[in-house]
């Protein structure tokens, strides 16, 4: 069956019913699914995985992704593919998802994972085919079926990967109606209906998005906008945090949530570290062309989708900048210097484009407070990055910035999203904890696509006394316990 065919009456029919009819061909797929065994479920996976890993597959996919939504870059998405892929296969090749899953016999407890059913993604243009690769991944590990809600420029690269998962789900023999997508063209009263009907609901994306989905009635994992901050110290290696920055923040164009959007340069540095960025192909405007690209990068308050996820030459162009150390290829990333943050201060927003703002702090102090600001005023929770060799710098950030990760001398974009030299799960979906407005603080991944039951048997009692409990209280305060 076509994925994303439609009856001869389906314009006329309900969102209600549109979904209805996509949830029962996953509930009865899920049902089949939820009697493999491990290894069936495994297999389920590495099969759906290569059909993305496979390298010509990979190249066609990433192709298209580039032609459909004109955003990124096609070699970019080609090892964001691979990379996001392997990393999330290395994560899941051991995990236990099928049965009892840990045994605690000092605690009386065994846990046995289950599925939780049928998984709803909402999944962004930006990332058309790595984000529901990732989410189709976890979903299928934890023997649940999925039904994605692509962005209507991802609909048909969307589209083609199903077609190519369903072929070899089939060659597997397992149901192809695990993993489907909403009919195209995809509209908000399908996405928004699918949210309401599926036992879990997760998007990346649109905040607008975000909120529905937890608006929605339905269990949800919506994860928070990124605006990053990036804090170079006066003990920094500024070569290699130049290096980082700038392939961080060029990679598939800025298309990633978790590239740098502001770099926060001690003053004691400030001026060597602009010249490592220049020698990486980064250039500072001055202040008549910082208002000239301003101009271009936002329209009517929203950024232009003429600017955004475009190579810094085609920004030029479209910014009209006619200066000559802009023009031409070398010109990998535009900088612009700013001072405050907020509505009046459009770059301190996120940009989805090779474009950095550039603050002067007076020191660390300093810098961090300006980093509060940027966060306070957009991307709170997500995260920030310091280059340092001063061990004190990172636990201040982590202990004072409202976020939920500080990412230590690595180019962030690649960081964030779990590293092969990291310990961070693969994933392309950030929660940001409460700070921004989500249900998670972690980076999506298998666990969150599963319910666990718990059989609980008696132990010997372990009860304390009052005493236990308030002894060192009531001495420490002179009371006498009861």
């Amino acid at each position: 069956m076509n994925p994303a065919a439609q009856t001869e009456d389906s314009p006329a029919q309900s969102a209600v019913a549109t979904v209805a009819a996509l949830m029962r061909r996953a509930r009865s797929a899920q049902a089949r699914y939820a009697e493999y065994t491990q290894e069936q479920v495994d297999e389920v996976v590495l099969g759906v995985a290569w059909t993305l890993m496979e390298p010509s597959a990979n190249r066609r996919l990433a192709e298209q992704a580039v032609q459909d939504t004109g955003l990124g870059d096609i070699d970019d998405k080609i090892t964001k593919n691979h990379r996001k892929t392997l990393g999330l296969l290395r994560d899941l090749k051991q995990a236990k998802t099928v049965g009892i899953i840990a045994e605690q016999p000092a605690r009386g407890l065994v846990e046995i994972a289950r599925p939780i059913g049928v998984v709803g993604a909402v999944v962004p243009s930006t990332n058309p085919v790595a984000t529901p690769y990732n989410n189709i991944l976890n979903a299928l590990k934890c023997g649940n079926a999925i039904i994605l809600a692509p962005s209507p420029k991802g609909q048909q690269v969307c589209h083609a990967l199903i077609t190519l998962i369903h072929a070899e789900l089939a060659r597997l023999g397992a149901p192809p109606e695990l993993v489907q997508m909403l009919p195209m063209p995809i509209n908000k009263a399908n996405s928004y209906e699918l949210m309401r009907q599926v036992d879990l609901i997760v998007v990346t994306g649109s905040q607008n998005n975000v909120r529905a989905c937890y608006a929605s009635g339905t269990p949800a994992l919506g994860v928070g906008s990124g605006n990053v901050p990036s804090i170079i110290d006066d003990s920094a290696d500024l070569a290699a945090a130049a290096q980082k920055v700038v392939a961080s923040k060029t990679f598939d164009h800025a298309t990633s949530c978790s590239s740098e959007n502001s770099l926060i340069v001690l003053d004691a540095v400030y001026d060597a570290m602009l010249a490592a960025m220049e020698a990486e192909g980064a250039r500072m405007l001055d202040t008549a062309e910082k208002q000239q690209l301003q101009n271009v990068l936002w329209q009517r308050g929203h950024l232009s989708r003429d600017v955004i996820a475009q190579k810094a030459s085609h920004i030029v162009s479209v910014a009209g900048l006619q200066r000559a150390e802009l023009q031409g290829d070398a010109v990998r990333c535009l900088m612009v210097e700013e001072s405050g943050w907020g509505a009046d201060y459009p770059y301190s927003d996120e940009k989805l484009s090779p474009v950095l703002a550039v603050y002067r702090a007076r020191d660390f102090a300093h810098a961090c407070d300006i980093a509060s600001g940027i966060l306070r005023f957009k991307g709170q929770g997500h995260s920030l990055s310091i280059h340092t060799a001063n061990d004190a710098h990172v636990t201040y950030l982590g202990e004072k910035l409202p976020v939920c990760r500080v990412i230590v001398n690595q180019a962030h974009t690649f960081a964030t999203g779990g590293g092969f030299n990291n310990g961070m799960p693969f994933s392309l979906s950030m929660g940001c904890g409460s700070w921004g407005g989500n249900s998670i603080d972690d980076n999506l991944n298998y666990r969150h696509f599963m319910n666990i039951t718990k059989i609980v048997r008696t132990i010997a009692p372990n009860e304390p006394s009052t005493a236990d409990i308030f002894g060192e209280y009531w001495q420490k305060h002179g009371l006498r316990g009861a």
